[in-house]
């Protein structure tokens, strides 16, 4: 999928299949390994973490302020025009050493982005490198029109990204002790890439047009006049919230506000051609306070669906690469139903010298009348499953003559598995939501 558009694949695994970036990254581990090797050979630590240079300009600064404490008047003046010349020579001069060297690499997929600290060589150096394993070792080609050596200060393309590293030079007080320092300046940003992405989209969708000057207006799209009131809100709110969530992490995120605004008049305007009114019109007729919205019918009483906004969109700072073991903590826990089963006691008569304790289900608690032990028993428990004997299973709740029967092998319902109990009892966690029937004895 390049461009909001899919391709047909004519060879390897078809794209959008989850399979796609499975084998991409069993394959590619390889190129994990090399680069990570490449890593090892390559960064060089700094021996100081301040330049002498810096240092020196630093505390010179430190001695004037010192001085403008005890001083007033003419020479006052002079000191304070001297600390402002070597203050901004101070914000010219790189604070550390550009001797130590390192490598940062992130890869997606077939997509990889390799940051170098070092000098332009170096890139290319690496560059020759990668093409020559990938092509020799991986059989693969590097593309030479998408890799791309790029200075840190301007943009490069990474997973929808632009990604640059900032050049700063406001300085603003902050961190500990409030200091003065450029807070902004050498850090890492993402960018929305306004310009081709968004612009391609907007285009492709029919959203909006361009005039001579560069200026968009939004349109109404044809191909959704067709739609019911609610499905064109709907479709423009899935839009609008799939890109701003994906784009929350921009640092220029509040610039999306251009594209919300062309969103929502072009839905407007695509009401208003629907029903062959204006857009002031639809406002006033789906007003919902300061918002608007398509009001619609649901089995719990009147709905609105309003129109999304872009800043709602944005997620928590709160970012992590953790990912959460709750899946396997309480996918492979004990839950409340094996402890009811293990309790060897019949729900419904009491009994606890039964060999066999089976499993009752239901559907739905409000399908049942009340009318019969059994469902006095769930409908007290609030539960859809009810632990019985198997006497009181064929008996009492199927209605079915019930024998005592000798065998080997211990008589199972239809869609009940029956397991001895010492067989249960040495069953790993995993395995003990497969035993819907648990026994005493064994057979």
């Amino acid at each position: 999928m390049e461009d909001f558009k899919y391709h047909k694949t004519y060879s390897g695994t078809p794209q959008g299949e989850i399979i796609s970036p499975l084998l991409a990254n069993i394959y590619l581990h390889e190129l994990d390994k090399f680069v990570m090797k490449l890593k090892k050979d390559f960064d060089k630590p700094s021996k100081d973490t301040i330049t002498p240079e810096y240092r020196e300009a630093h505390n010179e600064i430190k001695r004037i302020s010192y001085r403008l404490k005890k001083i007033s008047g003419g020479e006052r003046e002079r000191l304070l025009e001297e600390y402002r010349v070597k203050r901004k020579r101070l914000t010219s001069i790189p604070c550390t050493a550009q001797s130590d060297k390192r490598i940062k690499y992130v890869r997606y997929a077939d997509d990889f982005l390799i940051a170098v600290k070092g000098s332009k060589e170096d890139c290319l150096e690496i560059k020759r490198k990668l093409a020559e394993f990938i092509s020799g070792t991986l059989g693969m080609e590097l593309s030479e029109e998408k890799t791309l050596v790029t200075h840190s200060s301007q943009c490069a393309r990474f997973l929808g990204y632009d990604i640059r590293v900032r050049r700063k030079s406001a300085v603003k007080r902050g961190g500990n002790g409030h200091v003065k320092k450029r807070t902004m300046n050498g850090g890492v940003e993402l960018l929305v890439p306004f310009n081709d992405k968004l612009h391609n989209f907007i285009f492709s969708k029919g959203i909006a047009i361009q005039a001579d000057g560069g200026k968009m207006f939004p349109v109404h799209r044809k191909y959704l006049i067709g739609s019911t009131d609610l499905e064109i809100v709907m479709i423009y709110n899935s839009e609008l919230r799939g890109i701003c969530n994906y784009y929350s992490l921009a640092s220029n995120f509040n610039k999306l506000d251009y594209f919300a605004y062309l969103m929502e008049y072009s839905c407007l305007k695509t009401l208003a051609s629907k029903h062959k009114s204006s857009i002031s019109k639809i406002r006033t007729q789906y007003r919902v306070g300061k918002d608007w919205g398509i009001p619609y019918e649901t089995k719990k009483g009147r709905k609105i669906c309003l129109f999304a906004k872009y800043s709602e969109c944005k997620r928590s700072y709160d970012y992590s690469d953790m990912m959460s073991n709750a899946a396997i903590a309480y996918g492979y826990a004990i839950n409340t139903l094996e402890n009811r089963l293990k309790a060897h006691i019949c729900e419904l008569c009491g009994a606890t010298d039964g060999k066999f304790y089976e499993v009752h289900h239901i559907n739905k608690l409000k399908n049942l009348k009340g009318k019969k032990k059994w469902e006095l028993a769930m409908i007290a428990k609030k539960r859809k499953t009810l632990i019985v004997c198997r006497k009181c299973h064929r008996s009492v709740i199927h209605k079915k003559e019930f024998f005592e029967r000798a065998v080997t092998e211990p008589y199972t319902l239809r869609g009940v598995r029956t397991v001895p109990g010492e067989v249960c009892a040495d069953l790993p966690q995993q395995c003990g939501k497969a035993a819907l029937s648990y026994s005493t004895t064994s057979s």
